[in-house]
């Protein structure tokens, strides 16, 4: 895909934003565990950028995905990993199926202030027994006069201590697993929610991730996204663009990988000449140089197909799949070339290590990816 002269001003912006508010900070939110989302989502919401491809009628760019996909490689930048994180769920997570098939009053009432910064958003599908297999969930929401009625508990939730409302997925009846399913949108001061616990990971640390819990949440049914039981589908919709928004920020985090590596590499000297002059280690760093170009054009084939209005479930599957294998053999690799260092928390190699890691899991494990792609290919029994 052919990037224009607007697409790189709009990655240097990024860059200027990236720098001058988020990794300054990194070290102590890290330290912290958590990071002042309401601060930095208005920062960043201030030039745009949470709603570059969003519609102008709810405060957004309305420009093309492509400029939203330039955004999301660019926050590989970013080195506490787990504010990129965060900013992708309210851009590419929480709100795409909102965006798409919400009603105009669930839109000003919740996208207009998203895209704003004025409210920070988060997507709860994982539940405590089901994570990639979403038609498992069992949080419920029964219906009661012009009202939900909802009862469950999310895991693994992005942005779940600080968040303003949640995108959540339940089961409205006991229909088939795939056609039972709606979208509600829940505002996180509703009585009767809360958040159980701050989970402690060994990546993402400053993101906060919790454990919601939601008992007798009381809201209207006006609430509900798009058509009733159309929810796993939505969903699945959604998942287009938070795995291809995961490929596209982790080839930008591996590129960051593989850039301090050299530069460590080139610097370090061991039996008196650098660690970059044994040719095993310039050849692998571009081998993996090479790899990571293929993972960079698989995204951006991705990019163009949702452009184009087509439907990119098989290549943004492909794409995460090899974002998340290539994030744990670059990172580790690049790590063993740091030597001690790389094991030490105080460089910038450990914290991609750790990171990164979270590629091969969140949005659907490698082997849910696997198992989409045999459905595409035919080559499996899902029985």
């Amino acid at each position: 895909m052919r990037l224009t002269h607007e697409h790189e001003e709009l990655r240097r912006s990024t860059k200027r934003w990236i720098e001058a508010e988020v990794n300054p900070h990194a070290a102590e939110w890290e330290a912290a565990g958590i990071f002042p989302a309401h601060r930095v989502f208005k920062s960043f919401a201030d030039l745009g950028l949470l709603g570059v491809s969003k519609s102008e009628t709810y405060g957004g760019l309305a420009l093309g995905f492509s400029y939203a996909a330039v955004v999301a490689e660019t926050l590989g930048q970013i080195k506490p990993g787990g504010v990129a994180l965060a900013l992708g769920v309210q851009t590419d997570m929480c709100t795409p199926a909102l965006e798409k098939h919400g009603s105009d009053t669930l839109r000003d009432a919740f996208l207009r202030p998203a895209i704003a910064g004025e409210m920070v958003g988060c997507i709860g599908v994982s539940e405590p027994g089901a994570g990639s297999d979403v038609a498992a969930i069992r949080t419920t929401a029964r219906k009661e006069g012009g009202d939900y009625i909802i009862n469950g508990a999310k895991m693994w939730i992005t942005n779940g201590t600080q968040a303003d409302f949640c995108c959540l997925l339940a089961n409205i009846g006991d229909g088939p697993v795939h056609k039972n399913k709606s979208l509600i949108v829940v505002p996180m001061d509703t009585r009767g929610v809360g958040v159980t616990r701050k989970i402690d990971k060994i990546g993402m640390r400053c993101s906060d991730t919790a454990q919601l819990f939601f008992d007798e949440v009381r809201v209207p049914q006006s609430n509900r996204i798009g058509e009733e039981n159309m929810g796993f589908v939505y969903q699945m919709e959604q998942f287009q663009y938070e795995r291809l928004w995961g490929a596209l920020n982790t080839a930008g985090t591996l590129q960051r990988a593989i850039d301090c590596t050299l530069a460590y590499t080139r610097d370090r000297k061991a039996f008196g000449k650098s660690i970059l002059d044994n040719q095993w280690v310039a050849f692998k760093l571009a081998e993996l140089q090479s790899e990571l170009e293929a993972l960079s054009a698989l995204n951006w084939r991705g990019v163009e197909m949702i452009e184009a209005g087509k439907d990119a479930t098989r290549i943004a599957t492909m794409a995460k799949l090899l974002a998340g294998q290539l994030s744990r053999r670059i990172s580790d690799t690049c790590l063993q070339f740091w030597g001690g260092m790389g094991y030490s928390e105080e460089s910038e190699i450990s914290q991609i290590f750790r990171d990164t890691r979270l590629t091969s899991i969140g949005g659907g494990a490698d082997e849910v990816m696997l198992q989409i792609l045999t459905k595409f290919m035919g080559s499996f029994s899902q029985g």
